[in-house]
């Protein structure tokens, strides 16, 4: 997805609204210019209409009339019919000469561009554009010559830009020096989004950015998680501690109960003692360990991840139980860094788990766009799919009614889940190929710099 920062769509906004402004102007000058009327120049009714009222008007009277009916941006003369001619009508405005002599009942007419007086020296160009001159020469019946020279009403200043450029572009150069400023005071915004992803309660905090110049609320924001991130890193520390505290006086206690119950004098009652607190240990270590993976206090070290997974399956094999090993031969020498204790703990709660749901554990290993990729199946009935996501949650179990004579607390695959995770890996379960479950686990290979 496109990320487009504040300024850039402050930007993109005034860009947009400038666009539409030019294209309206540019359209209306265009229409204004296509469509004959006077804005741009006379109508032919009018040019014979003055044709008209000067033929029957006296030398006298011309004067007043040719001082009434001229502006700016129509200039009326008359010259004698020997007077020199700026040149014929060029051949793109001969439709236009054709439309204006089927007006002028019959009066000879020629169409040419004069030059305009106007015009800068600066912008020549660009004035005799936004001039649009064009002269009228009409013969009268007199034998005299009628000439006009229209020009647009568009004003233009002495340099030959439209009035309002100079404030248009003065706005424009506004804007954009506001943009540069907003630039400037969003900039630290970016940088403590920046740091908040590289938020590591574990360790110091990331340095926030300097924002000693900027606004009072943006200091605001970041002073405000200065301090929520410092409690946040005190609050974790406190729980750690507890955590700790409590582990290890419940290890003492459990380690004083299995000594008495030793000395329970029924062996099947004292078994299911001893089976009880190992469990109760057991429980005590995932979460200890879960909780260290989601504070961030795991090791780290090279791992033959390979080898450690031959490991568990030599020691379940060893006990007799019925777990297989397939290694594809480009992932025999893949290096995973990360915790040796985590990642062993990972690959025993789940073939513990196929083992004892699904009778049978087939490991399968490959490698797969730079990552290590380990499938365990069993031969169990498999997990519905509406269900595969929920076991990964704490203390979640499809069986129940909690009995631990049908299985554990429903902490295993959560403790392996935030296991893997804290290695940067994926989990997911599937079906097996022959219809049991299969859990597989990604973790991404060590590559040196």
């Amino acid at each position: 997805m496109l990320r487009v920062t504040l300024a850039a769509r402050l930007a993109l906004i005034t860009l947009i609204g400038f666009s539409v402004v030019v294209t309206v102007v540019v359209g209306i000058f265009y229409r204004t210019t296509v469509h004959e009327n006077d804005l741009t120049r006379p109508s032919p009714a009018r040019l014979d209409a003055l044709a008209t009222l000067v033929e029957r008007s006296t030398v006298e009277q011309r004067k007043a009339i040719l001082d009434a009916v001229s502006s700016p941006q129509f200039k009326v003369r008359i010259a004698l019919s020997s007077a020199p001619v700026s040149g014929e009508t060029p051949s793109e405005q001969q439709q236009l000469r054709e439309t204006y002599a089927a007006g002028l009942a019959g009066r000879s007419i020629e169409i040419v561009s004069p030059p305009d007086h106007r015009i800068s020296q600066v912008f020549p160009r660009i004035a005799r554009l936004m001039a649009n001159a064009i002269e009228f020469r009409i013969g009268l019946r007199s034998g005299e010559m009628l000439i006009i020279d229209a020009y647009t009403r568009l004003p233009v200043t002495p340099l030959g830009l439209p009035v309002g450029f100079g404030a248009g572009l003065f706005g424009s150069i506004v804007a954009l020096l506001a943009l540069l400023v907003m630039q400037r005071e969003t900039r630290p915004l970016a940088q403590l989004a920046a740091a908040v992803d590289r938020v590591d309660l574990s360790v110091d905090p990331p340095p926030l950015p300097d924002a000693r110049r900027s606004a009072p609320e943006i200091r605001a924001v970041i002073a405000a998680f200065n301090r929520l991130q410092g409690r946040l890193a005190e609050m974790l520390r406190a729980r750690m501690t507890l955590v700790g505290g409590i582990a290890h006086d419940v290890r003492t206690f459990a380690t004083r109960l299995r000594l008495r119950v030793e000395h329970i004098p029924d062996d099947a009652e004292r078994q299911r003692a001893v089976a009880d607190i190992d469990d109760m240990i057991r429980l005590l270590d995932d979460a200890l360990l879960s909780t260290r993976a989601g504070a961030a206090g795991l090791s780290q070290e090279m791992v033959e991840f390979v080898a450690l997974i031959a490991a568990e399956v030599h020691d379940r094999r060893a006990q007799g139980a019925p777990v297989d090993l397939v290694t594809d031969a480009h992932a025999r020498d893949a290096i995973v860094l990360g915790d040796r204790l985590a990642l062993r703990r990972i690959l025993a709660n789940i073939i513990d788990n196929a083992l004892a749901y699904g009778h049978d554990a087939h490991v399968l290993t490959a490698l797969k766009d730079g990552a290590i990729v380990v499938s365990i199946d069993d031969d169990g009935p498999g997990i519905p799919v509406d269900q595969r996501q929920t076991v990964l949650e704490p203390f979640h179990r499809l069986e129940k009614s909690r009995n631990r004579a049908t299985g554990g607390a429903g902490l295993g695959l959560a403790v392996v889940r935030s296991l893997v995770e804290a290695h940067s890996g994926t989990i997911d379960i599937g079906a097996a190929p022959n219809g049991g479950t299969r859990v597989k686990v990604a973790l991404p290979v060590f590559q040196p710099a």
